[in-house]
């Protein structure tokens, strides 16, 4: 059986997936981790169907098998989860963006609604669960569209007023469902994620909705981040003989994605080196190369907004193994990142993280020098995100094989990429941009400009309640 704890509960409460899926938050504020890591053996042969089955069967053990199966089965059948780009001998791009809104964030949005409605199903709970979203930009939009319309579920998302694509604002403001809402909130996004994080921390306005239990559908859910495990074992597999060392750079905001990778070496994977790719942004650099993460530094909008964060949630979790379950220590380190904004690792737990992560940042021009070099040298079109990544590979080459993590469709971003590329305006960007190069618009987005608005509810970061209120009457 697994279990899980909380990462601030040094009384070690056990808690099974399914709880952890429903609740999605610790009610210390900590975040859930397994109690244990269990290796696992592909032969390489499996498809990712069947290697997505395995892993997340040994993570939810008191799920039906058969069940987890076929959401496995039901899901991964709409859309290939990851798509794998070979440029040369030493370097593959792997695109996670070929789902239903364009954003790596599908390969798992569109399996956690099927998961959260079975956990609901297990713990015979009939509660109605709302979900509460805080966006960078592509959470947003893949959490709406996994559970617009699922039953026994509601979802509110907030996004940064100015913080986000025009193609990302639009394909939130326009989602249809009967249980959705979606607001902007004035503020970025470490704004909108602590307020996010208050109102699952708020004891008694939770209390205060007595038929409806609240949840996540960001990273801080463990349902969030499991999928992800997958595509680091099944991209190996395609790119390396056994037992070869591969790295993997990953874009990196809120550090789920790459810590995905981090679980995955813990599992067996033949990782070398996790690569943390930074935006202006860069405070995860800092820490990994440092020890130090400090918030207390001027907060950038770039081209790459997804990644426009100060606080990256998931750090704690990486935190938490090594410092070894330590869950005191981790409570205090969070604690001084609360009240002082900064907080400093011990050097043994800086040298523990430093044997699997290297970590370096992009500025705005050298992005911009990325997706130019990428099309021009391989014809290759490549988002801002992606960009980020592929500007530290350039920085950061080795003789091991090299998978970047592709996060987005360059098409969420049509105007930087076009501009990056051609240095000039046009009037329609996305077209313009497939007029010159053949990419194909993926066609969620090219429909975009028939469908209309329907969310244009704007809040103050405090006021999130008050807009809730009104969502659930």
């Amino acid at each position: 059986m697994m279990d899980y704890i909380s990462t601030r509960d040094g009384a070690r409460r056990k808690y099974c997936s399914s709880e952890v899926l429903i609740k999605g938050l610790a009610d210390d504020g900590g975040l859930f981790v397994p109690v244990d890591f269990p290796r696992i053996d592909f032969s390489g042969s499996e498809t990712y169907i069947e290697m997505a089955s395995a892993i997340f069967n040994q993570f939810l053990t008191d799920f039906e098998k058969n069940d987890v199966q076929n959401i496995v089965r039901q899901t991964y059948s709409e859309f290939n989860p990851s798509v794998l780009t070979n440029i040369s001998d030493q370097l593959s791009f792997l695109e996670l963006w070929h789902g239903k809104t364009s954003a790596f964030k599908d390969v798992a949005l569109q399996i956690l609604p099927r998961l959260l409605t079975q956990a609901l199903r297990n713990r015979n709970e009939g509660a109605e669960i709302v979900i509460l979203v805080a966006t960078s930009g592509d959470t947003g939009k893949a959490a709406l569209e996994g559970f617009a319309n699922v039953p026994q579920t509601r979802i509110a998302v907030f996004y940064p007023q100015d913080g986000v694509s025009d193609t990302q604002k639009l394909q939130m403001v326009t989602q249809e469902g009967d249980n959705v809402a979606v607001f902007a909130i004035k503020g970025n996004f470490d704004d909108a994620q602590t307020a996010v994080k208050k109102v699952l921390n708020d004891g008694d306005y939770l209390k205060s909705k007595p038929n409806v239990l609240f949840s996540s559908a960001n990273s801080i859910n463990w349902g969030r981040l499991m999928p992800q495990i997958v595509y680091y074992f099944s991209s190996y597999f395609a790119v390396a003989k056994a037992n070869k060392k591969v790295n993997f750079i990953v874009p990196t905001g809120n550090f789920g994605d790459i810590l995905a990778g981090y679980y995955a070496k813990k599992m067996g994977l033949p990782i070398a080196q996790l690569v943390c790719a930074s935006n202006k942004n860069h405070v995860l650099t800092d820490f990994i190369q440092t020890g130090e993460y400090s918030i207390k530094r001027e907060f950038h909008k770039t081209i790459s907004p997804s990644m426009d964060i100060l606080v990256s949630s998931n750090l704690e979790r990486l935190l938490f193994d090594v410092y070894d379950g330590n869950a005191a220590a981790i409570a205090r380190l969070m604690r001084d990142l609360s009240e002082r904004g900064a907080f400093k690792i011990g050097r043994q737990q800086l040298e523990k993280i430093q044997e699997t992560f290297v970590a370096d940042f992009a500025t705005e021009e050298e992005t911009k020098n990325a997706i130019k070099t990428a099309y021009t040298q391989h014809h290759y079109l490549i988002d801002t995100h992606t960009a980020v990544a592929f500007s530290v590979y350039e920085k950061h080459r080795s003789d091991n094989k090299t998978v970047i993590l592709s996060t987005a469709s360059p098409y969420k971003f049509p105007q930087d990429v076009y501009h990056a590329i051609y240095n000039e305006n046009a009037a329609d960007y996305a077209a313009a941009l497939y007029d010159k190069t053949g990419c194909e618009i993926p066609k969620n987005i090219k429909e975009l400009k028939n469908k209309r608005v329907l969310h244009t509810g704007i809040v103050e970061k405090g006021e999130l309640k008050g807009a809730l209120d009104e969502f659930l009457k």
